[in-house]
C-alpha cells in the first residue's frame, strides 16, 4: 500500500482546522458545614447572591449569605446523604420556576413542580422568582373593579385590578374564606387564580383544592403548596415562585388575582433561615431586612400600562394577629406595604357576623377609584350609618330610653348588619349586591322583622331574577342608577314586600 506523505500532511491539516478546545470550567466549592437545612461552602469564587448550586445526590440550594471566606446557603430537598467535604458546583443561574398555560389547574410545590400526580408540565418556558418590580412609567392607575361577590367587602372596601389589599385577623375568622370566595366569584370573569399555601397543613390545602375543584374553580386557577412539613427555604421561595407564574400571564395582557396564606407564617421561616445562617437578628428576633422580603414582594403586584398589555397582578397577602393587636412588628409592615387592609375581628365573628369585617378600621386606599358609580350610589352613606349603629348600640345598652330618631337609626341599623351577612362560599354579583343595598340603605326594610331578612334577600332577588330581569341588566350595562332603574327598583320592592308581609 503506498500511502503519499502530502496526502498524510492534508489530512493532519484538516483535522487541526476542525479541532475545538472546548474547555468547561466549573465553579465548585466544599461543604465546610452542613445542619438545619443550612450549609457553609468554602472555595466559590465567582459566587452570586440567590445563585442555584448542585450538591450531591442532585439536591439543589440557594446561597443567601456572601461571606469573607465562604458562602452560606439553604438547601432546597433532603439533606440526608450530604457531608461535610462533599463538591458543592455553582450552576451560574438563579433559582428558576416553570411558567405557561399549562400550570392552570394543576398543584405545585415552591419550585414549580407538580404534585398532584397529573404527570408532568408541558411547559419549556421558564423565569427566575426574583425579578425587579415595574416602574412607575410602565403602571397605569387602578381603574377596573375586581369584585369579590361580597357585600360587605364590595360596597366599603372596593378591591381593583392592580391593587395590594391586605386581609388581615386573628386566627379562625374566616381570612381564607374570603380569599376562597374572590377566587369562586372569578368564574367567567377571564382572571387567572394563583392560591399560594405557606405553612398550612396538608389536610387544609386538600380541603381548599376539592372546593375549588367542586366548584369549577380549578379550571381558571393554580395552587403553589409549600405546607408546614416542608423546609423553612421551600415555604420561603413559595410566594416569589407563586407571583412569577403570575407574572408569566400579566405579560399577555392578562388579569391575575394572586393570594399569599399568610405572610406571618413566612416571616417566621425566613427568621428561622436567617437565624440559622448567623445573621444579626432585631425586633422580634427577625432579621433587618424582613420589611424588604414582603415589600419586593408585594410591588410586584401592578396594573401594567395600555403599551404592555394592560395586564395586571391583585395582590391578597393574608396576615394573621395575636388577639387582634395589629401593632405587631410584621402586620405594621405589611399594613404600611398595602394599599388597604380589610380586618376581621374574633368578636364579631363569634357575634354571628359573617365575613366579621370591622367596616371602622377597614380601608382601601385604591379602590374607590375603580368602584362602579352604581355601587358608590348605595354605599354613599353605609359606612357612616353602620358606625352610627355601632355607637347607638353600645348606648342602648345601659338601657336609657332613646328618641324616635335614634330607634329608627337603632332598627335601620341591625337591618343593615343583616344584610351584609353572608354564606361561605356563595359570592354574589354585584347587579345583585347593588339591588339588595338600595332596599336596605333606603329603608324600605323597616317593617320586615331582623330574623326574616335573609329570607327577604333570598326570595326578593329570585324575584327580581324571574319578573324585573331587565333591572340587573340595566345596571350592569349603564354601571349607575338613573332615576328610571331607581323606580323600578322601588317598584319591584314594593311589589314582592306585599308578597312577602302576606305569606308571613
Amino acid at each position: 500500500m503506498n500511502i503519499k506523505p502530502e496526502e498524510i500532511t492534508s489530512i493532519i491539516k484538516k483535522e487541526i482546522e476542525k479541532y475545538e478546545k472546548d474547555i468547561k470550567t466549573v465553579d465548585s466549592g466544599t461543604i465546610i458545614q452542613i445542619g438545619d437545612g443550612v450549609s457553609r461552602v468554602y472555595g466559590l469564587d465567582n459566587c452570586m447572591q440567590g445563585e442555584l448550586l448542585e450538591f450531591p445526590n442532585n439536591v439543589y440550594g440557594m446561597v443567601l449569605n456572601l461571606e469573607q471566606d465562604n458562602v452560606g446557603c439553604v438547601l432546597l430537598g433532603e439533606e440526608k446523604g450530604i457531608k461535610e467535604g462533599d463538591t458543592v458546583k455553582g450552576t451560574g443561574r438563579v433559582v428558576e420556576v416553570p411558567v405557561g398555560e399549562a400550570m392552570i389547574g394543576r398543584v405545585v410545590n415552591a419550585l414549580g413542580e407538580p404534585i398532584d400526580g397529573k404527570g408532568p408540565i408541558n411547559t419549556s418556558q421558564t423565569r427566575p422568582i426574583e425579578i425587579p418590580a415595574a416602574g412607575i412609567i410602565d403602571r397605569s392607575s387602578v381603574n377596573e373593579p375586581l369584585q369579590t361577590g361580597i357585600k360587605a367587602i364590595d360596597s366599603m372596601i372596593p378591591i381593583g385590578r392592580g391593587q395590594r389589599e391586605l386581609i388581615i385577623g386573628d386566627r379562625q375568622t374566616g381570612k381564607t374564606a374570603i380569599a376562597i370566595d374572590t377566587i369562586l366569584n372569578q368564574k367567567g370573569k377571564d382572571v387567572i387564580c394563583i392560591y399560594v399555601a405557606i405553612g398550612q397543613k396538608q389536610s387544609t390545602v386538600a380541603h381548599i383544592f376539592n372546593t375549588l375543584t367542586e366548584m369549577g374553580a380549578m379550571d381558571y386557577s393554580i395552587v403553589v403548596d409549600a405546607t408546614a412539613s416542608e423546609s423553612a427555604p421551600l415555604q420561603y421561595i413559595a410566594p416569589y415562585s407563586g407571583c412569577t407564574i403570575g407574572e408569566y400571564f400579566m405579560h399577555q395582557g392578562k388579569d391575575v388575582l394572586i393570594i399569599y396564606d399568610d405572610l406571618s407564617k413566612h416571616a417566621t421561616a425566613y427568621r428561622a433561615m436567617s437565624l440559622l445562617l448567623k445573621r444579626p437578628p432585631g425586633r422580634e428576633a427577625y432579621p433587618g431586612d424582613v420589611f424588604y422580603i414582603h415589600s419586593r414582594l408585594l410591588e410586584r403586584a401592578a396594573k401594567l400600562s395600555k403599551e404592555l398589555g394592560g395586564g395586571s397582578i391583585t395582590a391578597l397577602p393574608i396576615i394573621e394577629t395575636q388577639a387582634g393587636d395589629v401593632t405587631a412588628y410584621i402586620p405594621t409592615n405589611v399594613i404600611s406595604i398595602t394599599d388597604g387592609q380589610i380586618f376581621l375581628e374574633s368578636d364579631l365573628f363569634n357575634a354571628g357576623q359573617r365575613p366579621a369585617v370591622n367596616a371602622g378600621i377597614s380601608v382601601s386606599r385604591v379602590g374607590g377609584s375603580a368602584q362602579i358609580k352604581a355601587m358608590k350610589q348605595v354605599s354613599g352613606t353605609l359606612r357612616l350609618e353602620l358606625a352610627q349603629y355601632r355607637e347607638l348600640e353600645a348606648f342602648s345598652q345601659f338601657g336609657s330610653d332613646l328618641d324616635a330618631d335614634s330607634s329608627r337609626r337603632l332598627e335601620k341599623g341591625k337591618r343593615l348588619v343583616e344584610i351584609l351577612k353572608q354564606d361561605q362560599y356563595s359570592p354574589l354579583e354585584v347587579g345583585k349586591q347593588i339591588i339588595i343595598l338600595y332596599a336596605a340603605v333606603n329603608d324600605f326594610l323597616s317593617d320586615i322583622k331582623v330574623s326574616d331578612i335573609k329570607r327577604f334577600e333570598k326570595g326578593f332577588l329570585e324575584y327580581v331574577d324571574t319578573h324585573h330581569r331587565e333591572i340587573e341588566k340595566s345596571i350592569i350595562t349603564g354601571k349607575t342608577l338613573t332615576d328610571e332603574i331607581k323606580s323600578m327598583l322601588e317598584e319591584a320592592i314594593v311589589e314582592f314586600k306585599k308578597i312577602f308581609l302576606q305569606e308571613a
